[in-house]
């Protein structure tokens, strides 16, 4: 008998999403944006000392390779040629941080992952050499200083560890977010790799000015960085190399934005006003601002939206970031053992409807936006007798809508025109409780697409309308409606900003938990003396990351 006929599709693009706890790799059609066929593999987290968290750069670009075989498979067995998949895109966890060798390919180090803290003393010293009524760094990177932005990383791979400054002076040193290095490595590594960047990643190492969209030698002497081990900064939608090896050998990588840019590609958030938040590990909320810059009075961050060809415009978007979302529901099954599984934390919330005036804080890497706090730490509070594992299960998810609530108000207040909706993607969006929740916190309608795979469509759209690629059309006119599931306020706005406000309340419980010296060396906090009526559970763990199982990326 005859083999089946491949099935022509037309032009397909590819896309690796680089998470913090998985990495993905997805076919998309061009002319439908319909996700043909996907693999997915989990990536550890190593946490050396507390507060520290690592993964295995190698490990990482492995898991890449991995999908893409694994998917080309499946596309195999239903009959799609691959032959059809004429670009791929990338998109990564932003701000993790990679020094190499270029002659071995070789990494120098673990990679630092963004939620890491072991630069809090780095923080604090250099925010002491920053004069008071001229924050330099903010106004040329639009971000705080804190230990979430890559130059504190690469300023602490300096400073402690040999074999990076060894490779710096025998200039065999490359530094990179996850982007640069698996773009370097795919397309060639030692003999030949692309040493580049694009603006969304550059714009969040605090190297970087984003308004002359170039590395800044006034940030680089500040932070002691060799400019000459930084990547090439490019647009987010230009053809960077080809892929030299592999089931896709010969195919160019054409397209790159950090996973929170694609997301608002990939919602088609093209216009100024345009808000999504995704729901992962951490929680993201980004609003376009246009091609202007506005700096937010309220906590968020400044930040490139996306610059879609290298003779594209630049568009800009107010951010805010949360630090624990999905990663709370993994703390819940890893370490406190109340669910099994994590789709389970949807039926024991189900179960109560409330959290009974129990409150969670998961500040387990401290507070992010708006308060940049990074002495805060978990805490549980306002427990009695009567409360179980579904009130706390409750609690959890009630957390990740305030701590949106308090970026959306605090985005409201910078843009001066309250969002009417909010548009959401993201693994976590599959829990219908937490949408509900998250549309009577905020009481406006929260909507979802059909398809929320958005930070890998946003990867794939950049990689499609590259120029030279081309089988992408990023026309309004021609960009695929998408059916939206519609989440409605179902409770009065009284009672939601009662629940609110004793949520801020328990948030002021949570900070000044931990000095900078207990957070370094791994001791245990002090703990102070609890206020009454108030049992405080304070997290000794740095966690992060959720696997994106049962609906969390």
């Amino acid at each position: 008998m005859a083999a089946a006929k491949k099935a022509v599709l037309g032009p397909l693009v590819g896309a690796v999403d680089q998470g913090t706890s998985s990495t993905r790799f997805l076919v998309f059609n061009s002319k439908t944006a319909e996700l043909l066929s996907h693999h997915q593999v989990e990536i550890k987290q190593e946490f050396p000392r507390e507060g520290w968290v690592e993964q295995d750069p190698k490990e990482i670009l492995q898991s890449v390779y991995e999908c893409i075989e694994k998917t080309c498979e499946k596309l195999g067995q239903l009959n799609i040629d691959i032959s059809n998949i004429k670009a791929i895109g990338v998109s990564n966890q932003r701000e993790t941080t990679v020094v190499w060798d270029k002659l071995t390919g070789e990494p120098l180090y673990n990679a630092v992952v963004w939620l890491d803290l072991r630069t809090q003393s780095t923080v604090e010293n250099l925010s002491k050499r920053i004069p008071g009524n001229n924050n330099f760094v903010k106004s040329k990177t639009g971000l705080p200083l804190s230990t979430y932005f890559s130059a504190v990383k690469l300023r602490w791979l300096l400073d402690n560890v040999r074999k990076v400054q060894r490779a710096v002076e025998e200039d065999r040193a490359l530094f990179g977010t996850i982007d640069s290095w698996l773009i370097w490595s795919l397309t060639g590594g030692a003999n030949g790799g692309v040493h580049c960047t694009d603006v969304t990643n550059a714009s969040r190492t605090m190297l970087f000015n984003i308004h002359s969209l170039e590395w800044d030698k006034e940030l680089c002497e500040f932070f002691e960085i060799p400019m000459k081990i930084l990547p090439n900064v490019r647009s987010s939608s230009e053809i960077y190399g080809l892929m030299k090896a592999g089931a896709l050998e010969g195919v160019p990588i054409s397209g790159c934005l950090g996973d929170q840019s694609a997301a608002l590609v990939g919602q088609m958030c093209f216009q100024d006003g345009q808000a999504k938040n995704t729901y992962g590990t951490g929680c993201f909320l980004l609003c376009n601002t246009g091609r202007k810059c506005v700096f937010s009075e309220h906590g968020l961050l400044t930040t490139v939206a996306y610059k879609l060809g290298r003779d594209k415009p630049v568009y800009y978007a107010l951010e805010g970031s949360v630090a624990i979302a999905g990663a709370v529901i993994r703390w819940l099954r890893d370490n406190l053992g109340i669910i099994q599984t994590s789709e389970e934390i949807e039926k024991l919330a189900k179960e109560v409807g409330t959290s009974y005036g129990c409150y969670f804080v998961p500040a387990f890497s401290g507070l992010y936006a708006p308060y940049w706090e990074p002495s805060a730490r978990g805490i549980i509070c306002g427990l009695t007798q009567f409360t179980n594992k579904c009130h706390i299960a409750f609690a959890a998810l009630e957390a990740v809508c305030f701590q949106t609530r308090e970026i959306l108000d605090a985005m409201n207040r910078d843009c001066g025109i309250p969002l009417s909706h909010l548009q959401v993607d993201g693994g976590m969006t599959n829990n219908k409780i937490l949408m509900q929740l998250q549309a009577d916190i905020l009481y406006i309608p929260v909507v979802k697409p059909s398809m929320p795979e958005t930070t890998a469509l946003g990867a794939a759209m950049a990689a499609g309308a590259a120029e030279g690629v081309g089988v992408w059309s990023l026309e309004p006119e021609d960009l695929s409606a998408v059916t939206m599931e519609r989440f409605e306020p179902q409770i009065n706005a009284e009672e939601s900003e009662i629940r609110y406000s004793t949520w801020k309340k328990a948030v002021m419980k949570s900070v000044g938990w931990v000095t900078t010296q207990s957070s370094e060396s791994g001791d245990p906090s002090i703990f102070c003396s609890l206020p009454l009526g108030f049992f405080i559970v304070s997290s000794m763990v740095m966690l992060i990351g959720a696997r994106y199982i049962s609906g969390i990326p």
